[in-house]
């Protein structure tokens, strides 16, 4: 077993793989307790919202989850899916756009699609596992920069100007918009600004962007003011729209080509008509009500504001994600878990090593549109609490603690 895994027997079903019961809210249950819970990525506040609960219901009724059957080169086309690529496209200010059917396997298969032996990849060295893993499938050559050094980036640039210079190929750099574990931003404008220098094509993987980040949502491109200068923008539906499914936005030339050549859709099935339809309402919401993505910001203002009032590290975030950085082992971090579970009700995601080094515990909080300033305030009297009895050694001197001994 890896890393996680030697720990399954005694964390499965309690720290990893938690079922988290009801409707989809601030509050919900977990072992029969309701919890305040601060770890769905729901910016918004669509999970549960009645205008996309009816919009999903009656698509399901008017269409069943089957419709269309087979791959959308072959069968599974619909003007519906057409018609939300059009709208995705107007939202990210691109000429176009190719709807996928999730987001993982998309950006591996984007990846794959756009580069062949002779092109170079640079990417950040905290991409998402799905860059890392779409980046592993390339047959030539690649190079990674420590996360957001320009000055390295500029150097893997040049490495791979050269190298293109024999081969003939081209760059594709690749960065994230929000990264999810951290927070902070992807250099988008220093990255662009070297456009100018070296030729490359910029692929951003906006998925804690899309939907909440910027003006009117359209993502970390906006916010930042260098849209128009992301070649490939991708998207997902799992966070701020609540749905699945995600998107590639860009030129209409290079959207047609992946159409033709990403093998993750030329031989899936196309994605079902109620997530079509519910994401064309999702879609809809983000543009016409502004105040969810205000909320959401107002939650966001409010807690991070206070944990750090409080005296609390939060690195260098700049979006919703709000990493709360301690410092202990992982029989600490069982102790601080539970505490917060069982004795504030509080479900939050705790991560700890190999994920991060081995002295670091870090929480990660997810503020929504659902959450209220009363949330805020109780949860960060709660993590004082625990940060104290960390600090002072109370989490050390306990013992491992086995899930099993409390799964009654």
């Amino acid at each position: 077993m890896g890393p996680l895994g030697r720990h399954s027997v005694m964390a499965h079903g309690y720290f990893t793989f938690p079922k988290l019961e009801g409707e989809i809210s601030n509050r919900m249950m977990f072992r029969g307790k309701e919890r305040l819970v601060w770890s769905l990525n729901n910016y918004a506040g669509l999970g549960n919202h009645p205008e996309v609960r009816k919009a999903d219901a009656d698509a399901a009724a008017e269409w069943g989850l089957a419709y269309p059957m087979g791959a959308r080169m072959m069968s599974g086309q619909t003007k519906y899916h057409e018609q939300l690529e059009r709208e995705l496209a107007a939202f990210e200010s691109k000429e176009d756009a190719f709807l996928l059917n999730y987001g993982y396997q998309g950006m591996v298969s984007i990846i794959d699609a756009m580069v062949d032996r002779k092109d170079v990849i640079v990417y950040d060295s905290e991409a998402h596992a799905c860059i890392i893993d779409g980046v592993r499938l390339h047959m030539g050559k690649r190079y990674v920069y420590p996360h957001n050094n320009i000055q390295n980036f500029e150097k893997e640039l040049q490495r791979a100007q050269r190298l293109t210079e024999e081969t003939g190929g081209g760059i594709l750099v690749i960065t994230e918009g929000v990264y999810g574990m951290s927070g902070d931003l992807g250099k988008l404008r220093e990255i662009v600004a070297l456009k100018k220098k070296y030729a490359f094509r910029l692929l951003v993987d906006d998925a804690h962007g899309f939907g909440i980040m910027g003006a009117t949502g359209a993502g970390t491109g906006e916010h930042l003011g260098v849209q128009d200068e992301i070649d490939l923008y991708f998207g997902t539906f799992a966070k701020a729209m609540a749905g699945i499914g995600a998107f590639v936005a860009g030129p209409a030339d290079v959207m047609q080509y992946l159409r033709y050549n990403m093998r993750s859709q030329t031989f899936a099935k196309s994605l079902p008509m109620p997530m079509v339809i519910g994401s064309l309402k999702r879609l809809e919401m983000l543009r016409t009500m502004p105040e969810l993505r205000q909320q959401c910001w107002t939650i966001v203002d409010a807690l991070q504001n206070g944990l750090k009032a409080a005296g609390f590290d939060l690195g260098n975030t700049e979006s919703p994600v709000t990493p709360v950085m301690l410092k202990g082992g992982l029989g600490e971090a069982t102790h601080l878990t539970f505490d917060l579970r069982e004795k504030f009700n509080i479900f939050c995601s705790i991560v700890t090593y190999p994920v991060v080094p081995k002295d670091v515990i870090l929480i990660r909080l997810i503020p929504t549109a659902m959450h209220t300033l009363e949330d805020v305030d109780y949860t960060i009297k709660a993590f004082v609490d625990v940060k104290g009895k960390l600090d002072s050694g109370e989490y050390a001197r306990r013992e491992m603690m086995d899930a099993a001994a409390f799964m009654q």
